[in-house]
Order: C-alpha cells, then structure tokens, then sequence
C-alpha cells in the first residue's frame, strides 16, 4: 500500500497533471480523412482490453512493454516536435538523451524520471491525435467509461493482477519499462496518463480564454492529491477518478460561459 502524499505518489500525481497542461490542438491537414467516432472508443477500450486481454494471455504482458518501448521515444519525439505547447522541431531531440538516461540508469531515481518523461510526453502525441480524429462528445463520453470502467475493475479486484503483471514486465539487457511511470515505491499506469493527456486535448480544442488548460491542470493535481487519501483504505486507486471529475468541472464551466456570452464566470478557474 502507498503512503498517502508520499514524495513518490504526489510527483506521479504531478505528472498527470503535466499531461492535462501539456497537449497543443489542431491536426495535419493530410490525417484529416481519417476522422471518425470509432475512435472514441480507444480510451475505454485500452484498459477493458488490456486488462482483459492480460488475463485471457500472460504473454500479452511482455509485448506490450516492448510495444512502449518502441513507440514510446519517437512519439515523446513528437510531442517535443509537434503535440505539445511550445513545441519545436529541434526539441525533438531531447527525446534521445531521455532514452539514454531511462537506459543507462534504469535502477535509479534519474532512470525513472527519465522513462516517465518518455512515458508522458508520448501521451500528449497520441492524445492530441485522437482528439483531431475524434468527434469531442464522444471523446468525453470515453473519457467517463474509461474513468467507470477502472473504478468497477478495481473494486472486483479484476484489474490488480494484470495491472502487477504489466508493471512488473521488463525488456532484457536492462532496458527501460515505458508501459508504466515509475517513481519508487509508487507506480501510475500508462493509461492513467493518457486520460489525463486526453482531457487536456479536449480543454486545449475548446478553451476560450489562455490558461484555461493550465487552471484545469491544476485541478486535476489538487483532486489527486486530494484522491490519495483514499490510500489509507486501498491497495490500488483508480487514478483516472480526479481527470473524470476535473472534465465535469470543465463542462460546467464551459457551458455556463456560452450561457452567458463567453463571460467568464467559472468559479475557481479565475486568474
């Protein structure tokens, strides 16, 4: 069981808020024919499938690490490049000394650092894609199942053993794991930091006013945070409860703003 607001648990809680303030909007011209609603499914399914999946075919365990580990770095790449604010074509190449320090010092505190950053980042790319290719209700709505789906798997202890099988997963010769963010003892999954990238794709699309997604973020670190309590009854908590509820807050804001002529009246989103 994690230690509730324990060094490690609040740094993994302030990387999912990262990924909420991180992803930019708008997609190539040359993706848009591949648009459709198809694609709001992916957030719901990559846990139920996973979870599933693990259960049904240990073996699933290994090539999804290996998976991250190829897809991971050049998907941090574009988020650099491309994905996130402030992105550049020349930051693309941080992505490379971040491999090399999640490699060469996988058993240490910098390794790990530098795996979630690898982890994180890629989130935003494929976050930001999904939301050009998405229609954005039912993008939300996914957001929801997805939130439900881990809270359902958690309490009939269905997701715990794929979830430790996943985690525990590694590639030979010491490479680094990208299937998970790590920074010891606690551990956040990688869906957990998609959500997160995906609710910020969604604000980034949407907000009226600059540092909307950046206020959202935050919220979602303060419900985390907050969500960790839960820690002193739980083994496992379902990290994808605070972005859930952060995209609730941002729904309520958004539509009392159009309700009143793009005023901005959101209580705790003010500057």
């Amino acid at each position: 069981m994690d230690l509730p607001w324990s060094p490690s648990v609040v740094a993994l809680d302030a990387v999912q808020a990262a990924c909420v303030a991180l992803p930019a909007a708008g997609l190539p011209w040359a993706l848009r024919r591949f648009e459709g609603r198809w694609w709001a499914l992916i957030p719901p399914a990559s846990i139920v499938g996973v979870v599933y999946g693990i259960t049904a075919l240990p073996g699933l365990a290994g090539a999804l690490t290996w998976l991250a580990l190829i897809a991971c770095p050049p998907l941090a790449a574009a988020a650099l490049g491309w994905a996130a604010h402030g992105a550049r074509p020349a930051y693309a190449l941080a992505a490379v000394p971040l491999l090399a320090g999640a490699w060469a010092w996988s058993d240490a505190l910098g390794g790990h650092l530098c795996a979630v950053a690898l982890s994180a980042l890629s989130t935003v790319t494929l976050a930001r894609l999904l939301r050009g290719v998405a229609p954005v209700l039912l993008l939300k709505l996914g957001i929801v199942a997805m939130a439900v789906a881990d809270v359902v798997l958690i309490l009939t202890e269905e997701l715990q053993a794929p979830s430790h099988a996943l985690n525990a997963a590694a590639p030979p010769a010491r490479l680094p794991r990208l299937q998970v963010a790590i920074v010891d003892p606690a551990s956040m999954g990688y869906g957990d930091l998609f959500l997160a990238a995906c609710l910020g794709a969604v604000v980034a699309a949407e907000a009226a006013r600059r540092g909307d997604q950046a206020r959202i973020a935050g919220l979602v670190l303060v419900l985390a945070v907050a969500f960790d309590a839960l820690f002193l009854v739980l083994d496992t908590l379902p990290a994808t409860v605070p972005v859930a509820v952060a995209l609730g807050v941002w729904e309520v804001v958004r539509r009392r703003r159009s309700g009143r002529g793009g005023a901005d009246v959101g209580v705790g989103l003010q500057p």
